[in-house]
């Protein structure tokens, strides 16, 4: 089931009518039917294997916490973590895998092997098993103990607002507003709805309409009868879509969350006014990224073993983190640039302290080179094939060099600039805790209005799935 769907409203309207009528056990109860009922609306089948996971990894945390020894609890993590990562290795990257090395041999003039297989990803597998693993971490770390009722577990995994797409919820932010009655109050109702319209009007008004300008550059068959400013336009109309689209299904599922008492983290904070690398990803899918430091990252190490294993471990980090996104190597090449970067900000900045941007111009340049930066890493996201990013990289080279020839360049920054700021500061606040416009000024129901007469005449008549809802 998809949050724009015809389909979404009448659920999530029985949802709530049974929801404010129901004591607390039979809430979560039923909170975990819907969310089966929601997830089996994509593909019933797949509920045996969100079973399977959740009562494996319920099981295991329990023995982890009976285990006497520290080793016999990292054996037990360690056979959680197995389980799931072969879970997602299969379903997401076997043919990734075989495809891969069956080019390579044939490259090298070796007979292939290819076994490719017809399987389906199952939708949220990514961000499910990515929570269940930091919660038998958690666990295993004395973090948050483990959950005894297994309802209470099987609705933290399973919860529907974020189960599919986010934001992935640390145990220890979730589980105990499972666990514990909730009473949802008028004030965080009020800013639920607020979030919801918002994320819906991104979603349906913005990403939606800019799909079809980014489509008309990466979808075309022939990237090299693609001009320049065709990508460049495409490329920009992309970066807002995706960022539209994804922080607007997780504001969609932050309100539905808050009208039933239940907090989601923030997961996005003015993503493109980033003033540099570490600065971007503190702002932008927060969740993941705090879920690669935490686990990832600082497990290899993190910056204690020195400057070249630090730089490695961010690397690592980084890539895998691209090959979460999809089974794809322009994904790994994302990973792999945004680790660069990574890694180029902290020699050039910390390590030699070469450039400090202070004062308010300095700032501004920053943000503005950190965004086109990023917005090249958005071009190997979405480009299609190894041939589109060499191509389009070639064009835009080459066009925007003639472009600086003739002073045009500078302006259209200029004016890129100008409205990346000014829309991002105009929005910030529909993006904290608890915000909405001022509704004892009547500009609330003002708003609410107007975001709906948008939604109604400004949606396309092609209901389009979330781009997150790939990974």
């Amino acid at each position: 089931m998809l949050f724009n769907s015809w389909s979404f409203p009448p659920f999530l309207a029985v949802v709530l009518a049974l929801y404010y009528v129901l004591p607390h056990r039979a809430q979560n109860v039923m909170l975990l039917l819907a969310s089966y009922v929601f997830y089996a609306c994509w593909d019933w089948r797949f509920l045996g294997l969100l079973l399977l996971s959740t009562t494996i990894d319920w099981t295991l945390a329990n023995l982890i916490a009976r285990e006497p020894t520290r080793a016999g609890a990292k054996r037990w993590v360690a056979a959680s973590v197995a389980v799931n990562l072969c879970f997602l290795g299969f379903f997401k990257y076997f043919n990734f895998f075989v495809d891969s090395a069956d080019a390579l041999l044939k490259g090298v003039g070796l007979a292939g092997f290819a076994r490719h297989l017809d399987v389906v990803l199952p939708v949220g597998i990514s961000f499910y098993t990515f929570q269940s693993i930091s919660y038998i971490v958690d666990v295993y770390r004395g973090e948050v103990a483990p959950a005894r009722n297994p309802l209470d577990f099987a609705l933290f995994v399973a919860f529907f607002p974020h189960m599919v797409a986010g934001p992935i919820m640390h145990s220890r932010a979730l589980l105990p507003q499972m666990q514990n009655p909730r009473h949802p109050t008028w004030a965080q109702a009020r800013s639920g709805l607020w979030l919801m319209l918002w994320g819906f009007f991104k979603k349906m008004v913005i990403a939606d309409n800019l799909a079809g300008v980014v489509g008309m550059a990466y979808d075309r068959p022939d990237a090299a009868g693609v001009s320049g400013a065709a990508i460049l336009v495409a490329t920009y109309a992309f970066a807002y879509q995706i960022y539209c689209d994804f922080s607007g299904y997780t504001d969609i599922a932050r309100g539905v969350a808050r009208l039933m008492g239940i907090e989601l983290m923030l997961n996005f904070r003015q993503p493109y006014l980033a003033q540099n690398p570490p600065d971007f990803w503190r702002r932008w899918h927060i969740s993941l990224s705090t879920w690669l430091r935490d686990y990832l990252y600082i497990p290899l190490g993190g910056s204690r073993g020195g400057t070249l294993l630090t730089y490695r471990n961010l690397l690592l980090t980084m890539l895998l983190g691209g090959l979460w996104h999809g089974a794809a190597w322009n994904f790994v090449l994302w990973g792999a640039f945004h680790g660069l970067l990574l890694v180029a900000h902290r020699l050039v900045v910390d390590e030699w302290q070469l450039w400090r941007f202070e004062g308010r111009v300095a700032r501004f340049v920053a943000r503005v080179a950190m965004f086109h930066l990023v917005c090249y890493g958005w071009l190997l996201f979405r480009a299609t094939s190894f041939d589109q990013i060499r191509v389009f990289t070639g064009t835009l080279l080459g066009g925007l060099a003639g472009f600086a020839a003739l002073g045009i360049f500078p302006a259209m920054v200029a004016v890129l600039a100008a409205s990346v700021w000014a829309v991002e500061s105009w929005v910030r606040n529909a993006d904290e805790p608890g915000a909405s416009p001022g509704w004892h000024r009547g500009l609330g129901p003002l708003a609410c209005t107007l975001l709906l007469v948008a939604i109604v005449l400004l949606t396309p008549t092609d209901t389009r799935s979330f781009i997150y809802f790939q990974f």
